[in-house]
């Protein structure tokens, strides 16, 4: 007597393929671990392009909180404002088109009194100590928040 090929006693149980490896990855992600290399190389030469290019204002900002008189200070922002736009553009300007040149660049305008005193306050030594701190103040703001000159914030040589 044959059995009943079609009776529940025939029945096996279902064999389960094997567990989908996770190695090695379809191709598809090569391609995104790729994308996502040359997005992390290009973020941080970035970054560090930036960081370069802000190292004048970071040494001229650790200069300045050694700085206590009008002259010493002007000249720290003439050699901030020569580092960020190059000699050409800046050693030749004095007077009222030097500060209207910071102005121009500058986070904020330019008080009356900081005015005065880059024109005609350089070349007194002693200021009063509420006219130090108020030049000071805005030298700080304008090395840490100037403009770049050209449109791609590279310095023109």
């Amino acid at each position: 007597m044959n059995p009943d090929p079609t009776g529940l006693a025939a029945l096996h149980d279902i064999a389960l393929p094997p567990a989908v490896p996770w190695w090695p990855p379809a191709p598809g992600w090569y391609l995104v671990l790729a994308l996502l290399a040359l997005a992390a190389t290009v973020v941080t030469r970035r970054v560090i392009r930036r960081w370069q290019a802000d190292a004048y204002r970071r040494a001229a900002l650790g200069e300045l909180a050694s700085l206590h008189d009008a002259p010493a200070i002007a000249e720290l922002l003439r050699r901030t404002a020569i580092a960020a736009a190059g000699r050409p553009a800046v050693a030749g300007l004095t007077g009222s088109a030097w500060t209207d040149w910071l102005a121009a660049r500058g986070p904020e305008a330019m008080p009356q009194g900081v005015r005065e005193m880059l024109t005609a306050g350089v070349y007194r030594r002693q200021l009063a100590g509420q006219q130090a701190g108020q030049l000071s103040r805005y030298a700080a703001r304008w090395i840490r928040g100037h403009r770049p000159v050209s449109g791609d914030g590279r310095r023109p040589d």
